[in-house]
């Protein structure tokens, strides 16, 4: 290792040492609470109930959910929060207090061009976001997965969850550390750019969750007649179900109000000329769906700013060499001069 490569380790050394450490601590800590969780499973002969199966409950799925559940979650919410801690802590500071401080004007006049000092600092902060991502993500579904859209535990769609796991978890992770680094070198003080970059990130994870029911159509079940509807399961209800008549039109769960069971609900079908029930969900295939989707929309942005970076940095490196080839035949005559030459 060396050069700007070098310089860059040196650099960042402390920030990779201490996340690897803080990786290894998460790491021994899920072994320990998931091998809690699968001897309470083998002691209480827990079975898993994908979805709101009712009939199946136990009092070793209550068991088992109540003492992991909480756990995971906690687990997932660092998943959630990765990026942010990556863009903030990480990428706002990598341009943001070269700037503040000057100090790039050094390295620039050393015969390294901006792009080539900018590609050490960013790859191999995008190594280690890249890594750390990976292995809060395998943790998170490992950890999950015995007891994965069961009852009233974590379901695919919940934040602890989707936004902790998958390809786009790691997007995020670019995402966050392209923000905080395009934020710091625009902005030029550390601390404005972490907050602008924590508002940033914290915004563009609200907007992908507003639409992201919107990337694909829903699953419309539809029940005939009085038949039991089919149970939500491990699918994502959208909240949209009601009635159809026989032409297939679809008349909300609201207008009229039929939510009567029996009797009751056959005799207002009947009135109203319904003859089946209908209900939107995602099911949980969706889920890969979502996560290709966001993953391309996340590394998208993130190679535009990365893009942006690299076109502003081309524009300041002339000048600092410029400035620098200037600066030394002065020092050098006014040098001359007081030597009485």
């Amino acid at each position: 290792m060396r050069g700007v490569l070098w310089l860059a380790w040196r650099q960042q050394r402390l920030m990779i040492g201490v996340g690897t450490l803080l990786l290894l601590a998460v790491t021994a800590w899920v072994a320990y609470m998931r091998s809690g969780m699968m001897a309470l499973i083998d002691d209480y002969g827990f079975v898993p109930c994908k979805g709101w199966n009712g009939g199946c409950e136990s009092l070793g799925t209550f068991m088992v959910l109540n003492g992991s559940t909480d756990s995971i979650r906690a687990l997932g919410t660092l998943g959630l929060a990765l990026p942010a801690l990556i863009g903030v802590f990480w990428g706002a500071p990598l341009l943001g207090r070269e700037m503040e401080t000057g100090t790039f004007k050094l390295a620039l006049t050393q015969g390294v061009s901006g792009r080539r000092w900018f590609a050490a600092r960013f790859g191999l902060a995008a190594v280690f976001a890249v890594i750390a991502s990976l292995q809060i993500a395998a943790l998170v579904a490992w950890w999950w997965s015995p007891v994965s859209n069961t009852l009233d535990g974590l379901y695919w769609y919940d934040a602890y969850i989707y936004n902790a796991t998958g390809p786009a978890s790691v997007a995020c992770a670019l995402f966050g550390l392209a923000v905080g680094t395009a934020v710091g070198l625009l902005v030029r003080r550390t601390l404005p750019a972490m907050a602008v970059t924590l508002a940033a990130i914290a915004a563009a994870t609200v907007v992908t969750r507003l639409l992201r029911t919107g990337w694909t159509d829903p699953e419309t079940r539809i029940t005939p007649g009085m038949t039991p509807k089919k149970r939500v399961g491990s699918a994502w209800s959208t909240g949209e179900f009601g009635y159809l008549t026989p032409d297939g039109r679809e008349h909300d769960i609201n207008t009229p109000v039929c939510q009567t069971s029996g009797e009751e609900l056959r005799q207002c079908m009947a009135e109203h000329g319904f003859v089946a029930r209908y209900h939107k969900v995602h099911p949980s295939s969706d889920f890969w769906t979502f996560q290709w989707i966001e993953t391309a929309l996340y590394l998208g942005v993130a190679a535009a700013l990365v893009a942006m970076v690299l076109y502003v940095l081309r524009r300041p490196t002339a000048t600092v060499r410029t400035a620098a080839t200037v600066a030394a035949p002065t020092s050098n005559a006014a040098a001359t001069e007081r030597a009485g030459v």
